[in-house]
């Protein structure tokens, strides 16, 4: 369980980056639409376990470097992702600036950017909440605060109706728990996957009754029920994790682990590519909501890649992905 990589861990974020993709693709383009479409289903089977699998794999390695001293411990898991974030909240934010000058005013804008420093920005919002996470963890651990206590407040954070406004405060409420399972629960999460390819049957017979708990849960409305919640989202966690390794073990669907390892470029990326591609197939009106969505998605998924190779090839632009030496 070291840091190289990991074949199934990184299928696995191939997996929740295009379902994270994949909702604000289909969400937009049926917003901009005013209608639904066919991918809405697949949107909404996601939802309970999309976030819940990503914040868990990002916690997986973190027994490795959280006994660093602090410098090195805040410049590679705080300042690292501010870096990121600035940046492309800064990107964003030109790109769309002329429309909120035009809603807010010159003004109101500045003020909205200023803002975003304290209130996460559109999708970077994921980006923001990892260093907390990352530093609750290592005052915990400094502190000694027994895991199971630590496991216990993040179960009742994310049961309890925390609906404050601030998106700091109702996503750490949400999420930290399967963080914080990831880095605690590491080891029996890996035995987990090694369990998976050696037990394809009894996997496979796994993922068809959990589909079809948390689809039912899902279209009946109880899938954000508290405790059911909670409940589903660990379900789903270890589904995609099942079939991480089942995918691995089988050697099928080898881009997704090519996507895992490039997460954070796709996630970083993809907003400008689905906005155009969105305004684009709307504009032609050739396409049902539901195929135009999956083509967005697509595209927003795919095109962040070819920048990524684009500046591999020219070794121009890393500082969009790779921290510079001066930060």
């Amino acid at each position: 369980m070291g840091s190289a990589r990991v074949d199934w861990v990184d299928t696995a974020k191939g997996i929740c980056i295009i379902f994270v993709v994949m909702m604000h693709s289909v969400l937009g383009v049926e917003a901009a639409a005013g209608d639904t479409g066919w991918m809405h289903a697949v949107v909404a089977f996601a939802a309970p376990f999309r976030m819940p699998d990503f914040f868990l794999i990002s916690g997986l390695f973190l027994a490795n470097v959280i006994t660093r001293d602090w410098k090195l411990y805040l410049d590679r898991k705080v300042v690292h992702f501010a870096y990121f974030y600035v940046l492309w909240m800064t990107i964003q934010f030109a790109v769309k600036a002329p429309v909120f000058a035009g809603d807010m005013g010159t003004m109101g804008a500045l003020e909205f950017y200023l803002l975003s420093f304290i209130q996460p920005f559109g999708t970077l919002w994921f980006i923001y909440m990892l260093p907390v996470f990352f530093v609750v963890c290592k005052l915990a651990h400094d502190y000694r605060v027994p895991w199971q206590l630590m496991l216990g407040i993040g179960a009742l954070l994310q049961i309890a109706p925390i609906h404050t406004g601030l998106l700091l405060v109702d996503e750490f409420a949400s999420r930290f728990v399967y963080f914080y399972a990831g880095y605690i629960l590491a080891p029996q999460i890996f035995r987990l996957a090694d369990w998976a390819r050696e037990r394809i049957g009894v996997s496979a017979a796994y993922l068809l009754g959990w589909g079809v708990v948390n689809g039912g849960l899902v279209y009946f409305g109880w899938a954000h029920l508290p405790l059911i919640a909670l409940a589903l989202g660990a379900a789903g966690a270890g589904a995609i994790i099942l079939t991480s390794a089942l995918l691995v073990k089988m050697g099928s669907l080898g881009f997704l682990r090519h996507f895992g390892e490039n997460s954070i470029v796709i996630y970083l990326a993809f907003f400008f590519p689905m906005g155009v591609t969105r305004v684009i197939l709307l504009k032609l009106g050739i396409l049902d909501i539901g195929t135009a969505s999956l083509i967005v998605t697509i595209v927003a998924c795919v095109s962040p890649m070819i920048l990524y190779w684009i500046i591999a090839k020219t070794n121009l632009g890393w500082f969009l992905f790779k921290r510079p030496q001066w930060a």
